[in-house]
């Protein structure tokens, strides 16, 4: 059984009206990351704020102060998001290179180890909405876009985080990684939700049908279990005992939760030693993604 890797996603875009604990200050973030890598999670996923406006903002100078506090204070993958663009709450919509700009210098800079690099676009409509008669919004990734994160993934070596929110994204995103072997192979993250409509809910008969989807387009990648409004729990002994790993963290949860971002950590580690596995550090994380690129022959061991 391979060691556990667990990420903390500390914010989410929602903002504090819609999932007040968040941290948006500098301050708060680099703090709450350091709580949740000292706590277990060897992977730090975090989104800038606006701290005039208590909105998301994706500026590299925002990015890099964030990522260079956390990295201060402990060893641990810290790695941005991308705006959202599309409809409604995504705003308006932006080009490849003005959403992935701020991660290109991050990795100039050698700030930028990860990165979401989404292959699908989706819809974001919780149950309340349908109910209400409301909308939800788009998360607009299309193929170009897609194509330049995939760019600065094989330019710089950074590794692509891929949302996985449904079946989809991930017969595009294998296609793409096994077409651009220089970038590091994927972690897909299985993308459940209790709160909307996209994806499967957090069942273990709904991960297995990820899996043998995965198997049958990108045997060997690395994979873990994450969402966005759901309680993930349910999934963390599944996936420990099928070789996965795990993320929680006040992103993902469902909105108005009350926990902690170090909390939830502590409470993962706990759910993965009683499932009987054992918790990745930093550097072994870093470690089982390189056997697994030499394996597949991408990244820097494709030879290209």
């Amino acid at each position: 059984m391979p060691k556990v890797f667990i990420e903390c996603a500390l914010n989410g875009a929602w903002t504090r009206e819609r999932q007040p604990a968040i941290p948006i200050a500098r301050d708060e973030i680099i703090a709450d990351g350091i709580a949740a890598a000292k706590a277990g999670a060897a992977i730090i996923h975090l989104h800038a704020y606006d701290e005039a406006t208590g909105r998301q903002k994706d500026d590299y100078d925002l990015y890099a102060p964030l990522i260079e506090g956390i990295r201060a204070k402990c060893d641990a993958i810290v790695y941005p998001t991308l705006p959202i663009t599309g409809s409604g709450y995504a705003g308006e919509l932006r080009s490849a290179s003005e959403r992935y700009q701020h991660l290109e210098k991050l990795a100039q800079n050698g700030l930028a180890e990860w990165a979401v690099i989404d292959p699908g676009s989706a819809l974001f409509t919780r149950f309340d909405e349908v109910a209400r008669g409301e909308p939800g919004y788009t998360y607009y990734n299309p193929d170009d876009h897609f194509y330049e994160g995939m760019r600065i993934g094989a330019q710089y070596g950074v590794r692509p985080s891929y949302a996985i929110y449904e079946a989809g994204c991930t017969r595009l995103g294998a296609a793409k990684a096994k077409q651009s072997p220089r970038v590091p192979v994927p972690v897909y993250r299985f993308m459940f939700a209790d709160e909307f409509c996209f994806g499967f809910p957090p069942k273990t008969s709904y991960l297995d049908a990820h899996l043998a989807l995965l198997g049958e387009y990108d045997a060997g990648a690395l994979w873990m279990v994450a969402g966005l409004g759901v309680d993930i729990r349910p999934l963390i002994a599944p996936a420990v005992e099928r070789g996965g790993h795990i993320r929680v963290g006040l992103e993902d949860r469902p909105w108005g939760a009350k926990e902690t971002n170090r909390g939830l950590v502590e409470e993962a580690v706990r759910l993965v030693h009683a499932a009987g596995g054992e918790v990745a550090t930093p550097a072994e994380v870093r470690l089982a993604c390189i056997a697994v690129d030499n394996a597949l022959r991408r990244g820097k061991a494709c030879g290209a």
